[in-house]
């Protein structure tokens, strides 16, 4: 499970590197992940201090540091 999940990490680094800031809807919807999936990624990279979440209203928006 856990080459799972630094998988999607991986693939969640590589789309925020590339697109910029970007809403949790957006990349699940642009990316191979699901939402399962992307959640887990924001986490793994976030306890790896690799994430600026912000929230503005209901929006969740996750970019690189």
């Amino acid at each position: 499970m856990a080459d799972v999940m630094g998988a999607a990490a991986g693939t969640l680094w590589t789309y925020l590197n590339d697109n910029g800031a970007t809403s949790v809807t957006k990349i699940a919807k642009e990316t191979t992940l699901d939402a399962k999936s992307v959640q887990r990624a924001i986490g793994w990279l976030a306890k790896e201090g690799k994430l600026v979440i912000t929230t503005k209203g209901r929006t969740e928006t996750i970019s690189l540091k």
